[in-house]
């Protein structure tokens, strides 16, 4: 077992898999349960990411030099006598896709890149010639492999592609997630995978039975963007969207609507927690339980949000108490350092 680990990581995998989904919605109950009065409030926040898996991109680059790698290492093994390894060829290309991001290397790696798929088809072709029939399946693999389109992946089955249309990262590939947060303390009350690349507004029937099921609370209002544009009202709970304020409605309405959508923005940093410190980006777990389990164990960080509360409190007694001593000890030195004189024949102490 390596140091500093308390258990085996297959142990965490066995018991995941004894207690099921309804044993880790269990843990997130309870992680509810813990806070108290700030998981019980009437007005909470919805908000969908995507949670990815743990793959490669469809045409990421170091694909096809497994390719290579695994083409040349099954020719040393049948002794096939290749026309070119590409071992030192392969070295060259891969210090050129270094620092791609500069404006003077980008042409050079994109270059590389090509060349080296070029590389990895040839070496393929060459063993679907020469190998035996016992490397056909493997081949099949390397050839679906090649080609592979920007939404296409080997794991497809197990996850849907999701356009974002961000500059840095254009498709995501996982499940998408409803998180609800109450709207004021930030407590997740409800965290749940949905299974199909659907519009936000068909998640929240969905969300909203899981949280009742959790709190036993209905929601008066629930404040989401504009992406859940359809619904007014589901199961006893409102469903408020920024628009165009009525009309009739006073400037008292309108600036406490407007403070109310500033303060649904606190679920976007909420959801970078979520994927950067509690796995809910690039996690390993496999199939739609998977998903499930995720979602729900990355939501149980209620538990460090109490513990962080709790040591807040101790701090802040901690500081109480030290100021209470030091003004006790301040009146303390005052007292006694005045100096005594006699007053009726006695000792006085002022």
């Amino acid at each position: 077992m390596p140091a500093g680990n308390p258990c085996e990581a297959s142990e965490l995998v066995y018991f995941r898999n004894r207690i099921g989904t309804a044993g880790i919605e269990l843990i997130f109950k309870e992680s509810i349960d813990v806070n108290g009065k700030d998981g019980g409030e009437q007005d909470a926040t919805t908000d969908t990411t995507v949670q990815e898996k743990n793959i490669s991109y469809p045409t990421d680059n170091k694909l096809y030099c497994k390719i290579i790698k695994k083409c040349v290492a099954i020719a040393d093994n049948e002794q096939i006598d290749l026309c070119q390894s590409y071992r030192r060829t392969l070295q060259r290309l891969l210090m050129e896709q270094r620092f791609r991001n500069h404006s003077k290397n980008k042409g050079r790696a994109r270059k590389a890149d090509k060349k080296v798929k070029t590389i990895a088809g040839r070496l393929v072709r060459e063993l679907d010639r020469n190998a035996p029939g016992l490397y056909q399946a493997t081949l099949a693999l390397f050839k679906q492999v090649l080609a592979q389109k920007t939404t296409d992946s080997l794991h497809k089955p197990l996850f849907s592609v999701f356009s974002k249309g961000k500059e840095h990262k254009k498709y995501e590939f996982g499940s998408k997630a409803s998180i609800i947060t109450t709207k004021n303390t930030g407590v997740i009350i409800g965290a749940i995978n949905i299974e199909k690349n659907v519009p936000d507004s068909k998640t929240v029937q969905p969300a909203l039975e899981q949280q009742q099921r959790l709190t036993g609370i209905i929601l008066k209002n629930n404040y989401v963007d504009r992406e859940y544009c359809g619904v007014k009202e589901v199961l006893g709970t409102k469903i408020i969207i920024p628009d165009a304020p009525d009309k009739d409605r006073t400037p008292y309405e309108k600036q406490t609507l407007r403070k109310r959508f500033k303060r649904r923005a606190v679920m976007e940093p909420k959801i970078g927690h979520l994927k950067q410190d509690h796995r809910l980006r690039r996690y390993p777990y496999k199939g739609i339980k998977g998903d499930n389990n995720n979602v729900m164990l990355a939501a149980a960080m209620n538990l460090k949000r109490m513990m962080n509360k709790w040591k807040q409190e101790r701090l802040l007694f901690l500081l109480r108490f030290l100021q209470v001593a030091f003004q006790f000890i301040k009146g303390l030195n005052k007292h006694f350092s005045t100096p005594p004189n006699r007053e009726n024949g006695f000792l006085r102490i002022d």
